[in-house]
């Protein structure tokens, strides 16, 4: 059964760190677009950092570049977002998915053709 299990999430101070991680059971993700989106309350869901972990390929949106890593781990099969410099616009819940493809636009990111979600993790930066 595939499976995407988010965990690490919490609250912290403006500036402070979170590190967000993805399980992936079911499937090979070095064979799929990943992504970390996020929904804050009352707004819709954007796009955060997509990437080919299996081709080194990663994008970001212009929100978060420059603060944000993605990074994974092949052999666990396991997705990482790295946050630093946190901000109050920040909060939200935060998804990892797989999808067919990446999809790119100017300062944003995001997949083709999704196929399977996370339950979402909350992350909460206080000012």
């Amino acid at each position: 059964e595939v499976q995407l299990v988010e965990s690490g999430g919490g609250l912290v101070q403006a500036w402070g760190s979170l590190r967000l991680s993805c399980v992936v059971t079911g499937f090979t993700f070095d064979d799929y677009a990943m992504g970390w989106f996020r929904q804050a309350p009352g707004q819709e869901r954007e796009g955060v950092s997509c990437a080919s972990i299996g081709e080194n390929i990663t994008y970001y949106a212009d929100t978060v570049k420059g603060r944000f890593t993605v990074s994974g781990d092949s052999a666990k099969n396991i997705l990482y977002l790295h946050m630093s410099s946190l901000k109050p616009e920040d909060t939200a819940v935060y998804y990892c998915a797989a999808g067919y493809g990446l999809f790119v636009a100017p300062g944003h990111v995001g997949l083709n053709g999704v196929k399977h979600w996370g339950q979402g993790t909350q992350v909460t930066v206080s000012s």
